[in-house]
């Protein structure tokens, strides 16, 4: 087995911001932890509305204070959630103050460029998958999307019982560039899980979108930065 550390895990503080942004005590901390993740699950598996699957969220930011709990939920397809008029968010609103019994202030925002956010391609892999599509067709057709689209590089891993195979294994397909070690480096990292009858299939998706210093820099010319191994001979008069 291979040590691999999460992108987000590995960016987050430095890089990347926190998905959840609040300050409890330790009496409060694991409820509030809780209370955190039944929100994101109540969203992203509506009970009654599977609209909102489609509307392909990305993630879900939560901040705290000591009134209300705001959320900003990122969709590549917000007028699912909206609704027309904006009657759709209200109910999800009224939902959402139900079931934590507190206040909620909701705001959606649109995903700029969805066909390179790794967690809406996982998602969308592994709705093919249950759909019984060809896995390498499936992987092979978001890698291409995914370049065409701009970004800088893609690595697509499946494992499982593909293809209704007897015994479990891992598959790969990757494209371009993907600096994983460099924390400037924008890595997008998703992963879904496709429930087929053979058993579930893992997805996991990287995806570089370029650079947090706003240089498309794609790791490809590293080594040319680096200092020689053999130092220079000076010369004494």
């Amino acid at each position: 087995m291979g040590q691999k550390v999460n992108p987000i895990g590995f960016r987050t503080g430095i890089v990347m911001g926190w998905k959840s942004r609040w300050y409890a005590s330790k009496k409060e901390f694991a409820e509030l932890l809780v209370e955190d993740q039944k929100i994101r699950k109540f969203i992203k598996n509506h009970p009654t509305k599977p609209a909102y699957r489609e509307a392909g969220i990305d993630r879900i930011e939560i901040e705290r204070t000591r009134d209300e709990v705001r959320l900003m939920v990122f969709v590549a397809k917000p007028g699912l959630i909206i609704g027309k008029k904006g009657t759709e968010i209200e109910i999800l609103q009224e939902e959402l103050q139900n079931l934590i019994g507190r206040r909620v202030n909701l705001k959606v925002e649109e995903v700029y460029r969805p066909e390179i956010q790794a967690q809406l391609i996982a998602e969308d892999i592994a709705k093919q998958l249950m759909k019984r599509a060809s896995f390498r067709r499936t992987m092979k057709r978001a890698i291409e999307t995914a370049m065409d689209s701009g970004a800088l590089g893609i690595k697509i891993q499946m494992s499982g019982r593909l293809g209704g195979a007897e015994m479990a294994r891992c598959e790969k397909g990757n494209a371009g560039a993907l600096p994983l070690s460099t924390i400037q480096a924008k890595i997008s990292y998703g992963f879904a899980e496709a429930a087929t009858p053979q058993g579930n299939i893992g997805i996991q998706v990287w995806v570089n979108q370029g650079s947090y210093a706003g240089e498309a820099n794609d790791g490809a010319d590293a080594q040319t930065g680096q200092a020689p191994k053999k130092p220079k001979r000076t010369y004494k008069r």
